[in-house]
């Protein structure tokens, strides 16, 4: 296979104690001419010498970071850890993602966001501002996630989501009969809930529960449902 991209022995970075080296593209591919400077990494095993995958400007990929597919790391993003970015991802402006954290499907990671963890933000999810993902969070669908917002734990933001502060989102853990979690955040029109494959409205859920719970679980998930929504409406 030819390799699309080498990296530049004389053109480094320092970052945190590791040396990076400027890529430079070999053939055309994608967006990316045959001659173009990208960003920074560490090795060979940072960016896939497949797909189109690339790291522009003044991004850096270190670690056992891997960047692959079609996905993109540019401006002063940094990707680092076992983190992965594939897919048609975007991770840009000063994003991080790092630890165990995966960005893919048409997802964007911008701003000054921070994933980490083992948190997981796909589909066409978008986080940006200054929010946090990290736990064993998961943020998909059409969800957006910006602003000083934190999302972590076990909570999972899906479609229709509008988080963009702490308040907007609700979760709680070892409940139900499965002692999973109960995730009630802020969508485009009300309240949404998740919970294990569910996504719907609070009446949606409620009517659930009460069909397919017994009286105890049901009553639970009442109790924690109005807790929710005084926290996030107030």
């Amino acid at each position: 296979m030819q390799k699309k991209y080498e990296l530049l022995k004389d053109d480094t970075k320092e970052y945190f104690g590791r040396t990076l080296y400027r890529i430079k593209a070999l053939i055309s591919f994608g967006a990316v001419v045959a001659g173009e400077l990208g960003g920074y990494i560490e090795a060979e095993k940072n960016l896939d010498q497949s797909g189109n995958a690339w790291v522009y400007g003044n991004a850096r990929v270190s670690g056992n970071a891997q960047v692959y597919g079609d996905a993109w790391v540019s401006g002063n993003a940094r990707v680092s850890g076992n983190a992965r970015v594939s897919g048609n991802a975007q991770v840009y402006g000063n994003a991080r993602v790092y630890g165990n954290a995966q960005v893919y499907g048409d997802a964007w990671v911008s701003g000054n966001a921070r994933v980490y963890g083992n948190a997981r933000v796909y589909g066409d999810a978008r986080v940006y501002g200054n929010a946090r993902v990290y736990g064993d969070a998961r943020v998909y669908g059409d969800a957006r996630v910006y602003g000083d917002a934190r999302v972590y734990g076990d909570a999972q933001v899906s479609t229709y989501a509008i988080v963009s502060e702490r308040k907007m989102i609700f979760w709680a853990s070892n409940v139900g009969t499965e002692s999973g979690t109960l995730t009630v955040f802020n969508g485009k029109d009300e309240l949404i809930v998740t919970r294990g494959c569910f996504t719907g409205t609070v009446d949606e859920f409620l009517a659930k529960s009460a069909e397919v719970h017994d009286e105890k679980t049901k009553r639970e998930y009442e109790l924690l449902i109005e807790v929710a929504k005084s926290r996030i409406l107030g």
